[in-house]
């Protein structure tokens, strides 16, 4: 499949230079995208019609609900009670239209569903009034969609690959709908690595739970994946999408495969969450980076202070300016308890929720509750310019509230930045991939998760036209780390001296006449006393300074607040040396003896 789906995603997007003229470059997609799912469901159900048809005939005026009859007829979660086929249509091409229609409305309830999110039968009507509807179902009958063709991941990616060419065309934004497929491939192998021995077992049963779905990419390879490690595997999947034509194709691609479409909510998942009673064994994400959730902000708040820890928002709220660490505490609601069993989240976030907010910020303190409850189990720095719609740095984050025996306590963070390779053509901001033996590595070094792998920058002294060069050594492609939880802990102190000759301020009773303009704060690790650090941080610089004793944290009473960050890059900070005078004098001698030789041919 991986060879020709990009054929039938080019032959498709060929149909829509017929649009042209007539229609808009950005709503191409809003007729070629659901023509392409009622052509793929017009295939799925071919052999199964006459059944259907026949059963229909049988008990359409009996009174009973038919839906049972006819899904188990047409051995899928969906059917059509029409005697026309897309082919079909074409016989009668004065009545096109209300045949169209008339098919469309024959559709069982959730597919018919999925049309109506496309307004598709206002988009049959334009098409007629254009002269272009009949050519359209024309190219379309004369393709091949059936899963013989066309398999399911296949049939996903062909619609991947059309979203992003109609959002390119319309200068939209395609990583809104979709995740790089390799990235998938990342958290669902990861996801799976850690709950291998519960996966293996024989018709085991596991959910996973997408609340940003799209069109239902994480779910659908994460399905296909655990097929792979466990082919008696039943996976049930869920999902909430807010946008209309990505929950179209998402609930059209869980109707193929035979998933409950009824798992696929539409919604904003932060203000209306469609499954509020519901725990899920995997939860997997890519939320929109940096957008901010404004619309919701009254919803939102209002769980947080009303509710507390159980709601969804108990550990803080971040700014509003970027809603992505509400994804992930939406998520950790989510997950099975650990007496159940525990559950399992792979997100994607962008760089903010590492590092931004200070101590007591909400950032900082939903770090802190992640942290501290011991959630927090490995993050991977991926590289740059592996999305469609940003090159900025990304991070998959994976979490466990039930963690193995080994992991308990810590973190593994994976510096994965250097792990790509370049593609031939990019696509929108995307210019790497990361191949499937790169995953396996990547994943490989995740599950490995024992040693603390460091690096070394080494040096040698080739010659180069006689003078003596510094190369530095590669670095390893994945390095892996691993961190108690406390190390990223610190507690922000309030440091004050005395008030200087001749000055006055006013002052509680009790409280120790300070300077205001000197008063300072000190950021002391959690793993370091903070008498200690006075001792060898300040005091030497400030003698007569000392740590404010009133000010203190609100949850454990000790001076100061404590706030958690992950600083990634300070991490993984390779030491670069100078290099040496000689050597850079050597080399520019060498580009001067060049020039000089070079100029004499030009003078000549």
């Amino acid at each position: 499949m991986a060879q020709n789906f990009s054929e039938i995603a080019n032959f498709l997007w060929s149909v829509a230079d017929l649009l042209r003229g007539d229609y808009k470059q950005a709503d191409y997609g809003k007729i070629i995208l659901p023509l392409t799912l009622l052509r793929r469901l017009d295939c799925v159900l071919e052999s199964t019609k006459a059944d259907v048809l026949a059963e229909h005939a049988k008990r359409k005026d009996t009174g009973v609900n038919l839906d049972p009859f006819l899904k188990r007829k047409s051995k899928q979660s969906f059917y059509n009670t029409s005697p026309f086929t897309l082919p079909g249509l074409l016989a009668d091409q004065k009545h096109i239209r209300q045949n169209l229609v008339a098919y469309l409305g024959d559709f069982s309830e959730d597919a018919r569903d999925v049309f109506e999110r496309f307004k598709f039968t206002e988009r049959v009507t334009e098409l007629e009034d254009k002269d272009l509807l009949f050519q359209l179902v024309q190219k379309f009958a004369n393709i091949d969609l059936h899963p013989d063709a066309v398999s399911n991941e296949g049939m996903g990616m062909v619609f991947e690959e059309l979203i992003r060419k109609f959002a390119e065309a319309s200068n939209e934004t395609a990583g809104e709908h979709f995740t790089p497929r390799e990235v998938i491939q990342l958290i669902v192998h990861c996801l799976f690595a850690g709950d291998d021995e519960a996966l293996s077992k024989p018709g085991v049963v596991r959910s996973m739970y997408d609340p940003t779905a799209g069109t239902g990419g994480i779910l659908s390879l994460g399905e296909s994946v655990a097929k792979s490690i466990n082919s008696t595997a039943v996976i049930r999947l869920f999902g909430q999408e807010l946008n209309d034509e990505s929950y179209a194709i998402c609930k059209a691609d869980m109707l193929i495969k035979g998933q409950d479409p009824k798992n696929i909510v539409r919604g904003n998942t932060l203000s209306a969450d469609g499954f509020p009673s519901d725990k899920f064994d995997y939860g997997a994400a890519n939320p929109p980076f940096g957008v901010d959730w404004k619309k919701v902000l009254d919803v939102v708040k209002t769980e947080h202070e009303k509710k507390g820890f159980a709601g969804r928002f108990g550990p803080g709220l971040p700014r509003v300016s970027d809603g992505s660490l509400l994804f992930l505490m939406h998520l950790i609601s989510k997950m099975r308890p650990a007496a159940e069993g525990g559950g399992r989240i792979g997100i994607v976030l962008n760089g903010s929720p590492l590092f931004t907010g200070d101590a007591g910020s909400g950032e900082s303190e939903i770090r802190r509750w992640i942290i501290e409850n011991d959630m927090l189990e490995a993050i991977i720095a991926l590289p740059n310019d592996l999305f469609y719609n940003t090159g900025i740095a990304t991070y998959v984050w994976i979490l466990d509230n039930n963690k193995n025996f080994g992991r308990k306590g810590k973190v593994q963070l994976i510096d994965a930045t250097r792990m790509y390779a370049k593609m031939k053509k990019s696509l929108g901001n995307k210019r790497v991939q990361i191949s499937p033996e790169q995953v396996a590595e990547i994943v490989a070094v995740y599950s490995g998760a024992v040693k603390d792998a460091t690096f070394h920058l080494e040096y040698k002294e080739p010659v180069k036209g006689g003078a003596t060069l510094q190369v530095e050594a590669e670095a390893p492609r994945v390095v892996s780390k691993i961190f108690d939880n406390k190390f990223f802990g610190y507690r922000k102190v309030t440091v004050d001296r005395p008030l200087a000759a001749g000055k006055e301020g006013k002052f509680k009773k009790g409280e120790k006449p300070y300077d205001k303009d000197l008063r300072d704060t000190e950021s002391v690790p959690l793993t370091m006393d903070i008498g200690e650090y006075m001792k060898t941080e300040v005091l030497p610089h400030v003698p007569d300074a000392w740590v404010n004793l009133d000010i203190k944290d609100d949850k454990d009473g000790q001076p100061g607040k404590v706030g958690y960050e992950l600083n990634f890059n300070r991490y993984f900070y390779i030491y670069k040396p100078p290099r040496k005078p000689e050597l850079i004098a050597a080399e520019i001698l060498e580009m001067e003896k060049r020039f000089v030789e070079l100029m004499k041919g030009v003078v000549a």
